[in-house]
């Protein structure tokens, strides 16, 4: 018996879509960084609506109204090729059997209704700094997400390693990089870029959350370093590099934090440290998605 021809054509698309998921995701991350750095984050002052009167921005708010609606708008972009992917994902399933690749093309699309209601928590309490560390967060899971999908896929892009030997080291450094993220959106709470003028900060010492966030960071960098260098010793090209691509996105990003830091925080290389961050965990997702066991689920 025959396929319906729109599973036909969805399993073959979902290589596509599970890869503009990704760079949908990536893309969210950004403008939501640019609606922070430009002071914008309450340029619409309520949620859901815009205004207490309308859900568009009046004229009166300003560019900032501008930029924060152009935000909330691109979600209804990341909405249609979530669902895209998801019905792709049906539609794989439908001829290959395979389960995985719908699991987590459902939870990348709850993800966005759910990302939706922090995000109007955010607005709702001023731009609450534990709030919009947590929105980002979730942002970075689902980057996290996309990428599972596409080693699903395309397991091409995602040879596995010749032995786990090293998968304890792997986890280790996976930890890592979220304490580090985690740590990173502690100092951006700490410090300057609130989003808007009148939000509170999390009232910790800027400085001495960067020097904890920077401790945390030395140390992913080392756990990196010392997997690239047992990967070399066993001859596992395929881990080398990966975990050599993790490295050289860690190096980046230290440098360019080190760089904000010194030239007082622009918002250029803030902007660029948060473009890094999503660099960061698809790295190291690539990374565990290479050592992982050939017996491990996709979801």
């Amino acid at each position: 018996m025959s396929r319906p021809r729109w599973q036909q054509r969805s399993a073959g698309w979902l290589e596509v879509l599970s890869i503009t998921n990704l760079i949908a995701n990536v893309g969210i991350i950004l403008t939501g960084g640019a609606v922070r750095l430009t002071g914008s984050g309450l340029g619409c002052p309520t949620w859901p609506r815009c205004t207490d009167d309308s859900y568009v921005p009046h004229p009166a708010l300003g560019v900032h109204g501008a930029i924060e609606f152009g935000n909330r708008m691109l979600t209804f972009v990341l909405v249609a090729v979530v669902v895209s992917c998801w019905v792709a994902a049906l539609g794989h399933r439908a001829v290959t059997g395979a389960s995985g690749p719908v699991r987590l093309a459902s939870v990348i699309a709850l993800g966005v209704p759910a990302q939706a209601v922090i995000g109007g928590i955010s607005v709702r309490t001023d731009l609450n700094p534990w709030v919009v560390a947590l929105h980002l967060l979730v942002s970075l899971a689902m980057v996290a997400l996309c990428v599972v999908l596409i080693a699903e896929v395309k397991p091409a892009l995602f040879p596995r390693s010749r032995d786990d030997s090293l998968r304890g080291l792997v986890l280790a450094s996976y930890a890592l990089v979220w304490l580090v993220l985690y740590l990173g959106t502690v100092v951006t709470g700490s410090g300057p870029h609130a989003g808007d003028a009148s939000a509170p900060r999390n009232g910790l010492d800027s400085s001495a959350a960067s020097h904890v966030h920077a401790a945390a960071v030395y140390l992913l960098l080392a756990v990196t370093l010392l997997v690239v260098a047992l990967a070399r010793r066993r001859a596992d090209r395929v881990l080398v590099r990966a975990a050599g691509m993790l490295l050289l996105v860690e190096l980046a990003q230290a440098v360019i934090g080190i760089l904000q830091v010194q030239t007082g925080l622009p918002e250029l290389l803030v902007g660029l440290h948060l473009f890094g961050a999503a660099l960061t965990i698809a790295a190291a997702t690539r990374l565990l998605m290479t050592n992982r066991r050939e017996d491990d689920g996709g979801a």
